[in-house]
């Protein structure tokens, strides 16, 4: 059973489409096709061989039921003319109902199965009553789908300021994630007006070519890094990435472009250079101390000393101040208190016994 890689929907959704018969669709062949959603009208790109499979990112699956016929055409004709119709009743529904969304676009499925609703809206929308009514107007199960302001533009953009159709409008699946680094990567201009595209957004085009530039920008010499070069030594100043060159100010402050090729190798910092002023530095520093703390002695064997003079001074201010009070030290009076009765009373005592 073939399959084919089939473009469906009015969100240009990817799908794999297994084919029933034996018939061989070409690309670029309308052909009517069964999805999740009921039946549509797709747009057959390639076969599904595996290298086509290796791009795609879990992609739908459905069947592919026949080439359009004369007869679908007509049916698809009068399926765009009502859509303009069923977009202003939507829309006047909404308005009366003073539904805090904007209407973007409908789709009404070739199958009739479903009317999905595209709309924009920043908070939450209790919209259970619009369904009822577009339910009743339309005779059909209805669909209601938030989208950003990406998929506004992937529904109404026409043509980017390249000139060409906007990417989202014609091969985008999904919409890669794009920053100001990838602007300022690739030396775009930082104008908002010039680097957004018609959703107001960042350009999806400054994604495609951030994996090379960040890929060569690796292999460059990184700016202010010295380098031997064929004329010279010199210091990188600035890289012109996707041409592979490099604004080099040389040794006699000439500024000049060149090649990376013509890089014969880059300057590391010396080290002992470095290791010698900085041993010289600590020794300075050493010597500055012995100098402060006053002659040969270091500092912790000055202060070691002067905690023994104060542990002996503190020791002698204690014997003092117990002979002024007449009572014996502090050691002699615990010798005392663990001798108790049985030791003789010194002093006093003996004459009182006389």
């Amino acid at each position: 059973m073939p399959k084919y890689i089939v473009r469906y929907g009015i969100m240009r959704s990817i799908g794999v489409m297994a084919s029933r018969n034996d018939i061989a669709y070409r690309r670029s062949m309308e052909v009517i096709v069964r999805t999740d959603r009921g039946i549509e009208v797709g747009q057959v790109l390639c076969e599904a061989t595996e290298d086509a499979l290796s791009h795609l990112d879990q992609p739908a699956t459905g069947h592919v039921i026949r080439e359009v016929s004369n007869d679908d055409v007509v049916s698809i004709d009068g399926i765009d003319g009502d859509r303009k119709k069923k977009l202003a009743i939507c829309q006047k529904h909404i308005e009366a109902l003073q539904l805090d969304m904007k209407l973007i676009d409908v789709e009404q499925l070739f199958g009739g199965e479903r009317l999905v609703v595209f709309y924009l809206s920043e908070d939450r929308v209790d919209f259970r009553e619009l369904v009822k009514l577009l339910a009743s107007e339309f005779q059909t199960r209805i669909e209601m789908r938030q989208i950003g302001v990406r998929d506004e533009a992937k529904l109404l953009a026409d043509y980017g300021d390249c000139g060409k159709p906007v990417c989202c409008n014609s091969h985008l699946i999904q919409m890669p994630p794009v920053s100001m680094k990838m602007a300022k990567l690739q030396k775009a201009t930082l104008d908002p007006t010039k680097i957004s595209g018609r959703c107001g957004r960042l350009k999806c085009c400054l994604r495609y070519e951030f994996d090379t530039y960040e890929r060569i920008q690796k292999q460059l010499p990184r700016v202010g890094a010295q380098i031997v070069t064929r004329d010279g030594k010199g210091k990188v100043l600035n890289q012109q990435i996707i041409s592979e060159q490099l604004l080099v100010e040389m040794e006699d402050h000439r500024r000049v472009v060149i090649d990376a090729s013509d890089v014969l190798t880059g300057v590391k910092k010396s080290s002992k250079s470095s290791s010698g002023v900085g041993g010289k530095a600590k020794q300075g520093t050493k010597q500055d101390a012995d100098h402060e703390s006053g002659g040969s002695v270091p500092k912790n064997k000055a202060a070691g000393t002067e905690k023994k003079k104060n542990t002996k001074r503190n020791v002698s201010e204690e014997g003092s101040s117990d002979a002024k009070t007449g009572k014996a030290p502090r050691g002699k009076r615990r010798q005392r208190k663990r001798g108790g009765k049985n030791k003789k009373p010194q002093g006093g005592g003996g004459e009182g016994e006389k």
